[in-house]
């Protein structure tokens, strides 16, 4: 419902691919321009201008873009539940892509860890107008956007201008999960698990992300492993040199914590509202 109601009061570009899987496919919702235009009139409406890009919208303008990643424990939920959040944040300039990616059991980790990481290059190379990239991931796609953070963008070509990141109940080490049920669809090894866990990657951010600022979130009633996680990832991306805030949010539990991004007052929602004025 909260996708509906978010396409339904904003300019979008749905479904735009990224790649050629099938759930390589992004779903863009665009602000208004500081005109009060935009520069694209989507699907049945024609377009204003002449726009270059193959998916016009972010190539004629200048916002800053949240990436929000999904959770679903990797095998569930798509960006067709992802739109929720961009209303709020639409209305303050920012623009918000929801990243679909291939769940498990069609999806390997390795393969959404690259589709993710592909997804950002795309934006690049096709939006050059962005102002800034934020990423924003719930507990599975917490856990996918930490592993964008410790990208080698040589073998992209481009290098994302990742200005900030909020991780809300992230996974940051797979191990612990290998010998439970949520390992049957992914059926991840232990190498696996391993060369996918932000915890065991983490490295100084490099010239491109030495601005970059990452809030490691996580709710007063997550589990103890997820408080766990969290609480180490985030020591461990400041000793390596990042820019960390740690935020335990009180009376909220692992699901409310991300469903109230919706809200226009609320703490999460207020940290998207910040982005622009933080260029």
């Amino acid at each position: 419902a909260g996708t509906q109601q978010a396409r339904a009061g904003a300019q979008t570009s749905l479904h735009v691919p990224y790649g050629d899987g099938e759930g390589e496919k992004l779903d863009i919702y665009f602000p208004m321009e500081p005109s009060g235009s935009r520069c694209w009139v989507g699907g049945s409406g024609g377009r204003q201008g002449s726009c270059p890009a193959a998916h016009p919208g972010l190539c004629c303008a200048a916002f800053p873009v949240l990436v929000y990643i999904h959770g679903g424990y990797w095998q569930c939920l798509s960006k067709e539940e992802s739109g929720f959040a961009a209303p709020p944040l639409v209305s303050q300039g920012v623009a918000v892509v929801a990243v679909g990616y291939d769940i498990a059991p069609k999806g390997h980790m390795d393969t959404m860890v690259l589709q993710v990481r592909r997804s950002l290059a795309f934006l690049v190379e096709q939006y050059p107008g962005i102002r800034g990239i934020y990423l924003c991931g719930h507990s599975a796609g917490a856990h996918l956007a930490a592993m964008v953070l410790s990208t080698d963008w040589t073998e992209y070509r481009v290098v994302p201008d990742i200005k900030g990141a909020v991780l809300v109940s992230g996974v940051y080490d797979l191990e612990p999960i290998l010998h439970t049920y949520i390992n049957d669809a992914l059926n991840m090894s232990r190498e696996v698990a391993q060369r996918n866990s932000p915890m065991l990657c983490v490295a100084p951010p490099g010239p491109a992300a030495a601005a970059c600022k990452v809030l490691v979130a996580v709710a007063q009633h997550d589990s103890p492993e997820f408080r766990r996680q969290s609480q180490e990832y985030g020591q461990a991306l400041r000793a390596a040199g990042w820019s960390v805030s740690l935020l335990d949010l009180a009376g909220v539990d692992h699901f409310d914590i991300i469903e109230k991004l919706s809200e226009d007052g609320y703490v999460l929602t207020q940290v998207g509202e910040e982005l622009p004025s933080s260029l």
